[in-house]
């Protein structure tokens, strides 16, 4: 089938008939008539029978349907591509990130950026990070923040920022004078945990490290966001080990912060296109998203040693 088959094809597939497809394709119902017989004829059978007045897939059209998406798909990736390289960069800056970094560290660096370049344009987005390396290589970001190192040639990873998970709880789940001091490994014995989800960049670390515990935390809600575990746990679910960018958004009145121990480390990471020179002025927003970042991290380690000099 040709390109222009699969076009036609699927008009007739959303609309039922040839008179509507040619309505959505912006083209006479001869044209499109003709262009199904050819695909009809090439094939050497039937893609649609009449049935009460509208076109009916046969069979082998059904099973047809699912490669002609595939291939659908691969054309608007190109279609998508295409428009990228078109534009003009300018002073635009298209920047995405997971969601946790979303909620937490894009608003207060964007914030301050654009109050230093008001003649910067930014477009953010929010993705899971298989979601931003694709984006990153159809060109469709300039830069992504993720916790996640990616293992494609086509990219590489800035280290911006090096942490810990960290557990959330409840506040008075462990008493209010545990607040900063690391938890032991041990004390998440059996404790009601919110779980993440398979798909998560960190869950395969996250769980064999739980796998040491006996007995194992209770898992009867699981998450596939840091922000909706941290969600829960205000809510009085349970506890969460969450990235702590994520944890330190969550309100104080309500819920406790401790590093693990031992700890479990993590890193923040800007994704670039490795084989493309930097954008205008994206050296100096990711020194900015650095410098962020690394403050919010040293606000637990100071809990932590305010609470080792009592």
């Amino acid at each position: 089938m040709r390109l222009r088959h699969i076009e036609v094809f699927q008009a007739i597939r959303q609309t039922g008939s040839i008179s509507a497809a040619a309505q959505l394709l912006h083209v006479s119902q001869p044209a499109v008539s003709k262009v199904l017989q050819h695909a009809e004829l090439q094939l050497g059978f039937p893609l649609f029978l009449r049935v009460r007045g509208k076109l009916q897939p046969t069979p082998e059209a059904l099973l047809l349907e699912r490669e002609v998406e595939k291939v659908s798909e691969s054309v608007q990736g190109v279609q998508r591509l295409a428009e990228s390289l078109r534009r003009t960069p300018g002073h635009r800056l298209r920047i995405g990130s997971t969601p946790a970094l979303a909620l937490s560290l894009l608003p207060p660096v964007i914030g301050e950026w654009t109050r230093r370049y008001p003649e910067t344009r930014c477009e953010l987005a929010s993705a899971h990070s298989r979601e931003l390396v694709q984006s990153l290589l159809m060109r469709e970001l300039d830069v992504a923040l993720t916790l996640k190192l990616p293992d494609h040639p086509g990219l590489k990873a800035q280290p911006l920022a090096h942490g810990v998970l960290v557990a959330l709880a409840p506040k008075g789940y462990w008493g209010d004078e545990y607040e900063g001091e690391p938890l032991a490994l041990a004390h998440l014995a059996d404790a009601p945990l919110i779980g993440l989800s398979s798909a998560d960049p960190l869950f395969a670390r996250l769980d064999s490290y739980l796998k040491t515990i006996e007995p194992p935390p209770r898992i009867s809600i699981a998450v596939q966001t840091y922000s909706l575990a941290r969600a829960m746990v205000e809510s009085g679910a349970g506890l969460a080990v969450i990235d702590p960018f994520t944890a330190l958004g969550a309100s104080r009145a309500s819920t406790v912060i401790r590093p693990l121990s031992p700890a479990l480390p993590i890193t923040l990471y800007a994704l670039t296109r490795a084989d493309e020179a930097p954008v205008h002025q994206l050296e100096g927003l990711l020194e900015l998203f650095a410098e962020r970042a690394n403050e919010q991290l040293r606000r637990i380690e100071r809990a932590d040693a305010t609470r080792g000099g009592d």
